[in-house]
């Protein structure tokens, strides 16, 4: 695939290469198409060995420690990593230039020829594509699917090199991604947005600025195409004040109004509402407790667009799909059960980055035990942790509240004292964090030790991939001596 060989011999600026693999897949698939390359990236040779590593076997310029306007003169495309912001002052120049400015998620719906699945959502975006994946694949077999996006070894550009007309793509976009997602160009065929909370909120000027960000995932859509919303989500209503043009679907908690159309959990069972059918896929109070509440969500949303899209392509959900339904795994650090004994549950929620997820663990894991250990968190995202402050000051011991400095750690911390909650346990390594927590689930019968940052990481990890990974080695660590 080589798009008439629109970028051969063109100059292609990759602005940021970045440590975590997107701008290596990305630099690749430009070379692959035969263009002049140039990376640029404000870290060293030596912070992006690791990335350089990867690269050695293409042809291009690299200017690293630095960004250059001569670079975003000498370009014809300038494609920008997603951990640049649009409002970087090189990318606003770039665009009062008239430069073609661009990003993976761009390129991917301008070049992609297959049916997409895309998901976006501050939380379940990750859950909620896997899923619908896994479903559609046991279903349908796997030879026509490909999954990627925002994850790990799985870019939109690497998943590109895919790209067939028979070929469906489930994919997970950000908003980082969707930021220079362009009107005219291909839209999803199901689009869903799995909810909306506070976050990011240190690149966006607001709230309204990071949905509206999220919303340009339906804003190519037709009268043919679907989105999918949370109707539990107080930013649903603002959505749909975006007007949508494709058929609107919503996912519930609770039993949705008759006048619309989708999939909801009504005393413990699963039912889809459609146009012309009511389907009844049974007794689903058993994957509330094995999966927690919030993944009934993202069940629901899995569950909904693997409904639209095999009846699309004249296909029923099949007799077992409950079956099929209780072989899902949950994606690693998200509120991933590390270990458990008859005394002690460890949880890896990692990719909680928010204060929402936080709220979310302690709810679910309470059913295990009321000894919940909460280590906690983190970098800043100019978030607002007074809410988060609140529910902990009811819901933990302070004795039991242990946390990892940084940034969003004092903000905290500040909040908890308006509610006279002495600060304990701090430390500068995660190490020293769990180390201190297993200490404290010594006094207990029954406990549950849970890590879930409720924040970003880069203070002290690369990502909150990285911060997991962490986590999960001291778990290891644990349960070797335990063994021994």
């Amino acid at each position: 695939m080589n798009n008439n060989n629109l970028f051969k011999n063109k100059k292609v600026l990759i602005f940021g290469l970045g440590s975590l693999g997107g701008g290596v897949a990305t630099a690749k698939w430009f070379f692959k198409q035969g263009a002049r390359l140039r990376i640029t990236d404000f870290k060293t040779g030596e912070e992006l060995r690791h990335s350089l590593e990867k690269l050695k076997d293409i042809k291009a310029e690299y200017i690293l420690g630095k960004h250059r306007y001569e670079d975003i003169e000498w370009a014809d495309y300038i494609i920008v990593n997603p951990a640049v912001t649009f409002r970087n002052e090189y990318i606003k120049y770039a665009i009062r230039k008239g430069k073609n400015v661009e990003n993976d998620c761009s390129i991917f719906f301008k070049n992609v020829k297959g049916d997409v699945i895309a998901f976006t959502g501050t939380r379940g975006k990750t859950t909620t594509t896997n899923w619908t994946y896994f479903l559609i694949e046991k279903i349908l077999g796997r030879n026509r699917m490909v999954i990627g996006g925002n994850q790990k070894d799985k870019s939109l550009l690497k998943i590109l090199n895919k790209n067939s007309s028979h070929r469906l793509f489930v994919v997970e976009i950000s908003s980082f991604q969707l930021e220079f997602y362009s009107k005219n160009i291909k839209a999803p065929m199901i689009a869903g947005i799995t909810s909306i909370f506070n976050d990011h909120l240190n690149r966006y000027s607001s709230m309204e600025e990071y949905v509206r960000t999220k919303m340009k995932i339906f804003q190519n859509q037709k009268e043919n195409d679907y989105l999918l919303l949370n109707l539990d989500n107080k930013w649903t209503d603002f959505i749909l004040r975006g007007k949508p043009r494709s058929q609107v679907y919503f996912i519930s908690l609770e039993k949705i109004p008759s006048r619309l159309l989708g999939a909801y959990y009504f005393k413990d069972h699963i039912i889809i509402r459609d146009k012309d059918e009511v389907l009844d896929l049974g007794n689903f109070k058993n994957f509330e407790f094995k999966y927690g509440e919030h993944n009934l969500s993202n069940l629901l949303f899995a569950i909904l667009s693997t409904y639209i899209f095999l009846k699309k392509n004249n296909f029923n959900l099949p007799k077992n799909i409950r079956n099929i339904i209780f072989q899902l795994k949950t994606p690693k650090y998200r509120q991933e059960i590390v270990y458990q004994s008859k005394k002690l549950l460890i949880v890896n929620d990692s990719a909680g980055t928010s204060p929402d997820a936080v709220i979310s663990a302690i709810k679910r894991f309470k059913k295990f035990s009321e000894n919940i250990i909460l280590i906690t968190g983190g970098t800043d995202k100019n978030l607002d942790f007074r809410e988060l402050a609140r529910f902990l000051s009811v819901n933990i011991k302070s004795s039991n509240l242990i946390f990892l400095e940084g940034s969003a750690t004092d903000k905290l911390i500040h909040d908890l004292k308006s509610f006279k909650l002495p600060i304990i346990n701090q430390h500068r390594t995660l190490k020293d964090c769990f180390h201190n927590a297993l200490e404290l689930a010594k006094k207990f019968d029954k406990s549950v030790i849970i890590f879930s940052p409720g924040s970003a990481s880069f203070e002290k990890f690369k990502n909150e991939f990285d911060r997991g990974k962490k986590f999960e080695s001291l778990v290891k660590i644990l349960i070797e001596k335990i063994n021994k």
